[in-house]
């Protein structure tokens, strides 16, 4: 059949293109920036929502909880006192690079939140990912365990938390390194852990998780397919805890305290964010919750003057569509013959959270996408100019301020890009990966 005249809810795919003309070039894989015209002024937004300011500030006190904790099991979270943060580094030489490739005039200030380098499990991952697992132990641990919110949260690395978390399983789908940041977590306070992983997640990551004594699940399908696997284990087991990467507000609220933090250190760096220096924050987008979450708190801490973007492969725009579109989870890439294929695997996603898409609707500046190749090129530029070794995925954010030079002025202001994963990654794959972009660096 046509794919124009295939039928996708209520329209042909050629209604959509006319009623919506982006996705024709969506479509045919292109290179895109769309801006939201659903953004709201901040005061307005904020009517919107259905998470608040105080529930970020519930989620940070609960992290500072279990700083004691990670001090005693994760011995390199010691020199932060236990708190699971990256680096904010200031990329003068990426800044030339970007300037000198691609022949646009950019902001003086470019920064990278290196997520890539947080401890424990090397991603973004880490934030959301890590703090569902908490909640659920802390849980546990005061209903079962007589754990007071008063204690010393070190205490539950003892056997007899052990004991009682082993009781329970925890599942989750995954691309890759959500279930690392998941396994790695739950394996350590003594939880059960399945991860069900979609094809395109590395060897590399199935193989860590197993060496934790994690049961790794492998489908030949796409992400949609292994979250929906997990999802139907837990729904049969009142002991497993099924961690939903599409829904789930306590996933979204862990990546949300990273604002916060991310204001102290720009104002330890002495950057003050205001009207006359706006912050834009370009966001890797898969199903949504990482970027999302992150977003709505960063909102929270600066207002209208922070413009956020989510960044997303050629091959997986599901976030781009959804909102684009106004139908969020209705629709999938493959509804538009898109092929979800990408080197980008944790943004290998077909179908967006509708939870996010809708939550964040008022609060996103917009979304761009990214070729496969572009994401090696960058690759190895940032690699080359500043020693900087990322995921595929993770150089989405890269490409931010090009692309939006390139549709007119760039704004004034900081420039962030956020690295979401890459400094676990075995030597001999990062080394293919740099290859794959020495290989493509003169055309991308």
């Amino acid at each position: 059949m046509d794919i124009l005249s295939k039928k996708v809810l209520d329209k042909t795919v050629a209604e959509w293109i006319n009623a919506f003309p982006l996705i024709k070039d969506i479509m045919n894989e292109n290179e895109v920036l769309w801006t939201n015209p659903a953004l709201l002024p901040f005061d307005d937004a904020l009517k919107t929502l259905t998470l608040t300011k105080e529930d970020i500030d519930d989620a940070s006190r609960r992290l500072d909880r279990f700083r004691s904790y990670f001090k005693r099991v994760f011995p390199e979270t010691a020199e932060a006192d236990g708190l699971i943060e990256s680096p904010l580094y200031e990329a003068l030489e990426m800044r030339h690079g970007l300037t000198e490739k691609y022949g646009v005039t950019l902001p003086s200030q470019l920064l990278i939140k290196l997520d890539s380098h947080l401890p424990i499990s090397g991603s973004i991952k880490a934030r959301g990912g890590i703090y569902e697992v908490l909640t659920l132990a802390e849980r546990i641990a005061i209903a079962e365990g007589g754990l007071k919110e008063t204690d010393d949260y070190a205490i539950l690395a003892d056997e007899k938390y052990k004991r009682l978390f082993s009781k329970y399983s925890v599942a989750v789908g995954s691309t890759g390194n959500l279930g690392l940041s998941i396994g790695i977590m739950s394996a350590k306070l003594g939880f059960r852990v399945t991860v069900h992983m979609s094809a395109d997640a590395r060897e590399w990551k199935k193989d860590m998780l197993r060496s934790k004594g994690v049961t790794v699940v492998e489908y030949e399908n796409d992400y949609s397919v292994a979250v929906e696997n997990g999802r139907r284990e837990a729904e049969g087991d009142p002991f497993c805890h099924f961690i939903d990467d599409e829904n789930s507000t306590t996933l979204f609220l862990g990546y949300s305290v990273a604002a916060e933090r991310l204001r102290r250190q720009l104002d330890n760096a002495g950057i003050i964010i205001n009207e006359e220096n706006p912050l834009y924050v370009y966001l890797p987008c898969g199903v949504g919750g990482g970027p999302g979450g992150v977003a709505f708190g960063l909102k929270m801490q600066f207002g209208d003057n922070v413009h956020c973007f989510y960044a997303e492969p050629t091959h997986s725009p599901c976030m781009i569509l959804g909102m684009l579109t106004g139908e969020h989870n209705k629709i999938s890439v493959g509804d538009f013959g898109i092929d979800n294929r990408t080197i980008a695997d944790g943004l290998a996603v077909g179908r967006a959270s509708g939870f996010v898409g809708k939550e964040t609707l008022h609060l996103m500046d917009g979304c761009y996408t990214v070729k496969d190749e572009r994401l090696s090129a960058l690759l190895k530029l940032l690699a080359d100019k500043e020693d900087i070794y990322l995921e595929p995925s993770a150089l989405a954010g890269a490409f931010g301020p090009v692309i939006l030079a390139r549709s007119a002025d760039i704004p004034q202001g900081v420039h962030l890009v956020w690295a979401t994963g890459g400094s676990m990654v075995p030597k001999d794959e990062m080394k293919k990966y740099y290859m794959a972009g020495e290989a493509v660096y003169g055309k991308y």
